[in-house]
């Protein structure tokens, strides 16, 4: 008896120990399906934190939106943070990230200066470093997702005077409505101003949207207030272009002034098909944050990727809106 039950205590021992074995062997899925680990050396996800600037414009939700698709695509644990246009708030996310063994960080950078050492301490300690939409210059960066914004800039300007030649627009007087605490949208708004003064245009007035829909109404209605022989007026960036077509309704002023600018969102598209949005640079967030992720996991797992992966842009017209109305409804 006492040798039977020996041989049934070794049989129990093992049956629990290939029981072991195979829970470290592979992860279980929601749905039951049985799948390796996504890192085969230690059993865990690739984490990779994105840095956000905030959560109010729809082009930093759709940028979440793409990275997210990403990670669960490719298996990568993401996490994202808001930072609420608080650039100390960026640092400090950094450096939590890093503390918390993240192989890899994605950053839309506020101030593209102030991040560094940052993200110079997170390349410091094995953290691969991506840069979104703000062009971060530094050895830490391993990789650039997004677009030249100051290209576009120069891009968006030359149509502006194309529209004023075609249309004999006289005295060509454009308002500008920036977010001055925007590295990439001053990038916008200098190569705008550079474009259409040296084609002849005067900029009536510069003013400060904040980067909040609410500011940048404001602001430009007392552009409009100050500034009454404005023919145009160009916005930086999506919560600048919300105000100022939101300025313009109040103002009555959509037979007297016609709005260029950046990011479409269903108001912008509702200007358009009323005659005093001309033209939008549309970029594309979703694509930048789903390579951004992309790109995260190549380096951690030590692949290489290109320096500057290159997202185009779009600029829409009543001619060519109609494919975005499904996105911003």
């Amino acid at each position: 008896m006492a040798r039977r039950r020996g041989w049934r205590l070794v049989a129990a021992l093992s049956i629990v120990a290939m029981l072991v074995l195979g829970a470290v062997g592979c992860t279980q899925s929601d749905d039951g399906d049985t799948t390796p680990p996504d890192d085969g050396a230690t059993g865990e996800a690739i984490k990779v934190g994105l840095v956000q600037i905030n959560q109010q414009a729809i082009f930093f939700n759709q940028m979440n939106e793409g990275a997210q698709e990403a990670a669960d695509e490719l298996g990568v644990d993401l996490t994202i943070f808001n930072a609420n246009d608080d650039p100390a708030k960026q640092n400090e996310a950094i450096t939590n990230f890093v503390t918390q063994d993240f192989d890899a960080i994605i950053v839309v950078a506020i101030d593209v200066e102030g991040v560094k050492p940052a993200i110079r301490e997170a390349a410091d300690a094995g953290v691969k470093i991506v840069a979104v939409d703000a062009v971060v210059e530094d050895p830490a960066v391993s990789v650039q997702v997004g677009v030249d914004n100051a290209a576009a800039g120069a891009e968006i300007g030359e149509f502006v005077v194309e529209y004023m030649t075609e249309n004999n627009v006289e005295p060509k007087n454009i308002g500008v409505l920036g977010a001055l605490n925007s590295f990439i949208q001053n990038l916008r708004k200098d190569a705008f101003i550079e474009v259409v003064e040296a084609a002849g245009a005067t900029i009536t007035q510069t003013v400060d949207g904040q980067n909040r829909q609410e500011a940048a109404m404001a602001a430009a209605e007392n552009l409009f207030t100050a500034q009454a022989d404005t023919a145009i007026m160009y916005a930086t960036g999506e919560p600048q272009m919300v105000g100022a077509v939101a300025a313009v309704r109040s103002q009555n002023r959509g037979t007297s002034v016609k709005l260029f600018g950046w990011d479409l969102t269903a108001e912008v598209i509702r200007g358009i098909d009323d005659g005093f949005v001309l033209g939008v640079v549309q970029q594309d967030p979703k694509t930048e944050g789903y390579e951004a992720v992309k790109a995260c996991k190549t380096l951690a797992e030590g692949g290489t990727v290109e320096a500057f992966i290159d997202v185009p842009i779009t600029i829409v017209t009543k001619d060519n809106v109609d494919p975005y109305r499904e996105i911003f409804k």
